[in-house]
C-alpha cells in the first residue's frame, strides 16, 4: 500500500487531474492520490476497471472485486487512463 509520496511528487496537485474528462467505456487504473482523502476501500487500490458513467464530479467505475462485479463512485483525481 502507498503510505507516502516520493520527494519529487510532493507539492501541489495539478488542476488538470481534478478536471480530466473520461468517456464511458474507457479503461482506468485506480491509483489513490495521497494528498486527497480517498472515498473508496483500500483493497481496490491498483485494480483496473471500466468507466460506466459520470455522477457529479466523480465517475462510476465497474470492476471485479472477489469474483463479484461491483460499482464504485470515485473522483477523477484517483483515476488514471489506460491506453
Amino acid at each position: 500500500m502507498l503510505k507516502r509520496k516520493r520527494t519529487r511528487e510532493k507539492g501541489k496537485i495539478r488542476f488538470s487531474e481534478y478536471f480530466k474528462e473520461l468517456k464511458p467505456g474507457e479503461r482506468v487504473a485506480i491509483k489513490r492520490e495521497l494528498a486527497v482523502k480517498a472515498s473508496f476501500p483500500q483493497r481496490i487500490q491498483g485494480k483496473t476497471g471500466i468507466v460506466e458513467s459520470k455522477r457529479g464530479k466523480a465517475y462510476i467505475i465497474k470492476l471485479m472485486d472477489y469474483r463479484q462485479e461491483k460499482r464504485f463512485i470515485i473522483p477523477a483525481i484517483h483515476l488514471k487512463r489506460i491506453k
